[in-house]
């Protein structure tokens, strides 16, 4: 399998995880304010401080975004690019956003695909202080009670990254056991998640949010991207026994990698390796 030398030695708890209460929900992201405020207040609204949405069409402006890119100085495996600030409006074709905590103040991590005012395709990071709201859009998210996504230096890969850690009960109401994940580099995404299902004793989970990234791609379709800095967003995913009553991931993703080059599908399980990271929740099922 593909594997990136990171600059740090491999910890060894390779899935960072913290079970919580659960529930999902659809609000409005008001117009004219900053997504992650927009964002806190709509998770704030249902009694939540963290948890994770996706999003379809959306129409952001002011936006401002990076790409993955090459490392120049050899300190991170991969970086970002510089920042990204086109003209006009920006209207999402497709979003993932983790929300939670870095140095003690609202964060959030999101990745999507999207189109600038000239009609360009693009696709990428979000910046939170950088991005607003031009035109109110609905998202469904999943707020999660027991656990935080929390911004905290990663030694392995030189970042500060969201991971999960437990956290006081808010006493929101929640209608579902959940897990929030964070999946270290060098491992199979869906066999990941796979074998934690199967540990837990998970029969069938649905996977709500899914912000990370990946060492190129292989897509079940035949496509493949080669490049191996990509900035990825989960799109839909489940975790379900196949035809031989054997646990199968079925992950579907779009992302970016670090020429500009967009791709969409669904991930070969067994050949899709972790780059950085990969933050998620798991809904239980069963």
């Amino acid at each position: 399998m593909r594997s990136i030398k990171q600059p740090g030695a491999p910890v060894a708890e390779r899935i960072q995880w913290v079970e919580a209460r659960a529930r999902a929900f659809s609000f409005t992201l008001q117009a004219d304010v900053p997504l992650l405020e927009a964002a806190r207040r709509g998770f704030a609204a249902e009694g939540f401080t963290s948890g994770v949405l996706s999003f379809r069409h959306g129409v952001l402006g002011p936006f401002a975004y990076v790409m993955p890119a090459l490392s120049k100085t050899g300190e991170n495996a991969a970086f970002y690019s510089d920042t990204y600030r086109p003209d006009g409006t920006t209207h999402t074709k497709l979003g993932s956003l983790t929300l939670g905590t870095r140095d003690g103040a609202p964060f959030f991590h999101c990745h999507g695909l999207w189109a600038e005012a000239d009609g360009k395709a693009g696709g990428g990071h979000m910046l939170p202080d950088e991005t607003v709201v031009a035109e109110a859009f609905e998202v469904e998210a999943f707020g999660i009670d027991g656990a935080m996504f929390t911004a905290e230096p990663d030694p392995e890969t030189n970042f500060k990254l969201f991971g999960p850690v437990p956290a006081e009960r808010t006493g929101a109401r929640t209608t579902s056991r959940a897990f929030a994940l964070r999946l270290r580099p060098n491992q199979d995404f869906a066999s990941c998640l796979e074998e934690f299902c199967g540990a837990q004793g998970i029969a069938r989970a649905k996977i709500h949010g899914g912000v990370g990234s990946t060492i190129g791609a292989r897509f079940t379709h035949g496509g493949a991207t080669e490049p191996f800095a990509t900035e990825l967003a989960v799109t839909c995913g489940l975790i379900a026994p196949g035809q031989s009553s054997v646990l199968e991931a079925a992950l579907d993703v779009a992302l970016v990698d670090y020429t500009g080059g967009l791709a969409e599908g669904r991930l070969v399980r067994g050949d899709n390796p972790v780059l950085m990271t990969m933050e998620l929740v798991l809904e239980v099922l069963d």
